[in-house]
């Protein structure tokens, strides 16, 4: 399992909201590039970037910050965010970016899902964001009816590289990772799923690697590195050890 450092841009700065909420915004750094470096020194192997502004807009608002950050890193980036036409798909991953993640799209538009997965295997990611089950859209302001292993299900068969599964209630809390319900993704579907939403401390990352029933790809953490509750290094050095 790897740990991936979450970098959520907000009117270009780094940024944390609780429970997906943006009227309870806090900034944590104005400088997104420097904020990825540190974290690549740390030993970051991947870097989770979120253009905030971008999912309520339904295109790109930060995309010149994120392909500098992509451009000048030396490991991996995934990028979501406002990704819903083949344009900006293309855009990101000619460069720099390593995967796009989709989220509002996946629900809504199937056929670019299709077209995206066709065109760049391996490169497509969905973003499954859940409040009580239920996939939640559009920067997370719209909940709809779709279960949320249902809709993985629906993509078994296309050439997705990973689902990033976030529990939109313990996002940005600290109040742990939602182990039973990332456990049933992760069980349900073969695509890889990188758990997300909540990871407070260590004791969650102990608690994700100690599911032996199924695979968990990985864990995003992002406001408990940024307030120091959880040292990167040392989040590493228990995947390691494991």
């Amino acid at each position: 399992m790897i740990i991936i450092p979450a970098i959520d841009i907000k009117e270009g700065k780094c940024v944390r909201l609780a429970q997906g909420d943006f009227d309870r915004v806090t900034t944590y750094a104005d400088n997104p590039v420097e904020t990825a470096f540190a974290w690549a020194q740390k030993g970051a192997e991947l870097i989770h970037i979120v253009d905030l502004d971008g999912s309520l807009a339904g295109s790109p608002r930060n995309s010149k910050i994120i392909i500098d950050v992509a451009r000048k890193l030396e490991i991996p980036v995934q990028v979501g965010g406002g990704i819903r036409d083949m344009e900006t798909i293309e855009y990101y991953l000619s460069n720099g970016v390593s995967s796009v993640i989709l989220g509002t799209t996946a629900l809504y538009h199937e056929s670019i899902v299709e077209e995206a997965c066709e065109n760049f295997p391996g490169r497509i990611i969905l973003g499954i964001d859940a409040l009580d089950g239920k996939v939640a859209s559009h920067g997370w302001t719209q909940k709809s009816k779709q279960n949320a292993v249902d809709l993985a299900k629906r993509y078994e068969t296309y050439a997705v590289k990973a689902i990033v599964y976030t529990d939109i209630r313990r996002d940005g809390m600290g109040t742990g990772i939602n182990i039973d319900a990332t456990r049933e993704m992760a069980k349900a579907v073969k695509i890889p799923v990188i758990a997300s939403g909540g990871v407070s401390c260590l004791k969650d990352i102990e608690d994700l690697l100690s599911v032996t029933d199924c695979e968990i790809y990985g864990v995003i953490i992002g406001r408990a590195l940024y307030t120091g509750a959880v040292a990167l290094e040392e989040a590493i050095r228990i995947t390691k050890k494991n």
